[in-house]
């Protein structure tokens, strides 16, 4: 009784503020993560591993850094990048965690708070994925706290750096070609940034087991002992704390999109289960009960997306603030959660079975709500924006 092609969760049309170009870039990557990702990635979430096979063809599409202008990237909108985010979450949300790693926290890095020089040595490579990227800031004792709490190290000596510490819940970091880490100049105590080589002697990363959530994600636990990165590699422009917030801040957004993805790719396969299900003699979509819960998701989606567009506009337009990003991100995962559910809810005790999908959206929501802030930490940067005084302890 489905069909694929009829199936939309698009109810107010936004790709339509896309030009054809930008469109038909969209349905690309639509296509990839149907015909590609699809047939196999339950497969690869139960084994919690990466598809790495699939980098080339992801490469192919070129939306790694697809928002950042120069250097071999194709310096298209924010509100592209943010969709393709959706996109992608929409088929898998660990594939658009992945790109938002590599894509956005790594080569963003590298776009914010390198030189020229360093620009012109690792983006270009990047954008073609072949260098992959990951991002280092999260460390075992400090999460939400880590701006005050960083306790990696790293002090001058001669032309290079030595680096000390740990890092955790690190996404690509295992097989990663280059990882940006974030630590504390032990003499002036200001945050710089270090992009780190693979394979660099004292570096080790090792990937967390038994996730619930993001399973196919490779989420890895660094270790720092004496890594020894030289001055070249230390990003010239990141002189504080400010320039990880403002890497952040660029990515925030993103995430936000991804929480749409994740909702409508949950609602996707629950409409298409519902259309196709039978109970009592007849297909259950037509039930009041069922329908009443499509329009609970299809709302939550549409209310999201739209935020997300509009936050995107602002982005381009450069007057985005942290605020505006930290609401989208906080309303967003809150509504996304509550979608997923819903999807579970409809399809009963099939919604439980990896076959039909949404379980693993379900599982998948909960670490989407959780990084890039938490909705605690996020909210309170609202506040602060909307009362003027600061809750944050």
């Amino acid at each position: 009784m489905s069909d694929r092609s009829t199936i939309t969760s698009d109810f107010y049309d936004l790709e339509a503020l896309l030009d054809d170009d930008d469109r038909a870039l969209l349905h690309r990557v639509r296509t990839f993560m149907d015909e590609q990702v699809e047939p196999i990635i339950n497969e690869y979430w139960t084994r919690a591993e990466f598809p790495r096979q699939l980098i080339p063809a992801m490469a192919e599409l070129g939306i790694a850094g697809v928002s950042i202008q120069g250097y071999g990237c194709r310096g298209r909108s924010p509100l592209l990048d943010g969709m393709i985010a959706m996109e992608l979450s929409k088929g898998d949300p660990s594939i658009s965690t992945f790109m938002g790693v590599h894509g956005g926290l790594a080569m963003g890095s590298i776009y914010l708070c390198g030189s020229d020089e360093q620009k012109e040595r690792w983006l270009p490579a990047m954008a073609r994925m072949e260098l992959i990227g990951a991002f280092g800031l999260t460390e075992p004792e400090h999460g939400s706290d880590v701006a005050r709490g960083l306790q990696t190290t790293c002090r001058r000596d001669g032309d290079s750096w030595v680096l000390d510490g740990e890092k955790k819940w690190i996404g690509n970091a295992s097989f990663a070609d280059l990882i940006i880490i974030w630590a504390r100049d032990v003499e002036t105590e200001r945050v710089l940034g270090f992009v780190v080589e693979q394979g660099t002697p004292g570096f080790t990363a090792v990937d967390l087991q038994d996730k619930i959530a993001l399973r196919v994600v490779q989420n890895a636990h660094i270790t720092l002992d004496g890594v020894r990165v030289p001055e070249e590699n230390r990003l010239q422009e990141a002189h504080s704390f400010r320039a990880t917030a403002d890497v952040l801040r660029m990515t925030r957004a993103g995430v936000a999109w991804s929480a749409v993805g994740c909702s409508r790719g949950a609602y996707e396969h629950a409409l298409r289960y519902a259309m196709e299900r039978k109970q009592f003699g007849q297909p259950i979509v037509e039930f009041q009960l069922v329908q009443d819960l499509l329009v609970r998701m299809l709302g939550n989606i549409t209310a999201s997306a739209a935020m997300c567009a509009r936050l995107s506009q602002l982005q381009g337009a450069g007057t985005m603030t942290d605020e505006q990003a930290s609401l989208a991100k906080a309303f967003c995962t809150m509504r996304m959660r509550e979608t997923v559910g819903w999807a579970r809810e409809l399809m009963g005790g099939n919604g439980i079975l990896l076959e039909n999908h949404v379980g693993r959206y379900v599982a998948d929501a909960e670490a989407i709500y959780s990084y890039e802030g938490t909705r605690e930490v996020n909210t309170l940067i609202v506040g602060r924006g909307v009362t003027g005084a600061s809750a944050i302890v």
